[in-house]
């Protein structure tokens, strides 16, 4: 029979790994998304997912996801 600091240790890391990935999805969902022109290369809108923030073509983040539209 395993000992418990030996069944204690990989339970930690499945745990942190799984707070991580949460971590990372929460953060992710509420980054908005730029639609940027690939003809122009400009800002064609932006989708704003969180209601906090009221972001723009003029004022978006500096993290957001970056989709090319025609």
């Amino acid at each position: 029979m395993k000992t418990l600091k030996e069944l204690l240790i990989p339970v930690l890391c499945l745990c942190l790994v799984f707070a991580g990935v949460t971590a990372g999805v929460i953060q992710n969902s509420s980054m908005p998304d730029v639609h940027i022109s690939n003809a122009t290369g400009e800002c064609v809108r932006v989708i704003n997912y969180d209601a906090r923030f009221d972001y723009t073509c003029q004022n978006y983040p500096s993290k957001y996801n970056h989709i090319w539209v025609q």
